[in-house]
């Protein structure tokens, strides 16, 4: 039988999924849709592990542990989980300084060449095929206006 605990987050995640998209169902469709487009999935997953929970008979039986790093030194997991990190923060920094129309090419470009180690020219191109989707889905097809990054800000450039 699952744990309370787990009915318990599986109903507050269907509140929450639920509450986003009442919200947002009075908003204009563009500042709508990408709640509605989450919280709907969301919302049907919750419930449906809500329900399953409930009628699930017997013991779950024995789950296995999941470990991706279990072989490796601990200075190794270290390294590669503040590794991931500090790309995660120069992401959100990268967003701040130069907004969101700069920020995703640059970070796909130095992610690919420094943690990738890859050449100069399948960097650019997945940094030029990133942008041209970034641009096509978001400025062109939803026009969706991104604030400018606080350099550009500052430069008056915005």
């Amino acid at each position: 039988m699952p744990s309370a605990a787990s009915r318990i987050l599986g109903i507050a995640i269907m509140l929450a999924a639920g509450a986003a998209v009442v919200i947002a169902w009075r908003w204009p469709w563009k500042a709508a849709l990408f709640p509605i487009a989450i919280g709907i999935p969301v919302f049907c997953m919750a419930a449906a592990e809500v329900v399953w929970g409930l009628f699930r008979s017997g013991p779950r039986g024995d789950v296995p542990d999941f470990q991706l790093s279990a072989h490796l030194p601990g200075a190794t997991v270290i390294r590669r989980t503040l590794a991931a990190v500090a790309w995660m923060l120069a992401f959100f920094a990268a967003i701040a300084l130069l907004g969101f129309p700069i920020a995703v090419p640059l970070l796909v470009f130095c992610y690919v060449k420094l943690a990738g180690r890859e050449g100069w020219g399948l960097s650019l191109g997945l940094a030029a095929v990133v942008w041209a989707v970034f641009y096509a889905v978001f400025d062109r097809l939803l026009h969706l206006p991104f604030p400018a990054g606080w350099i550009q800000g500052a430069l008056g450039l915005a």
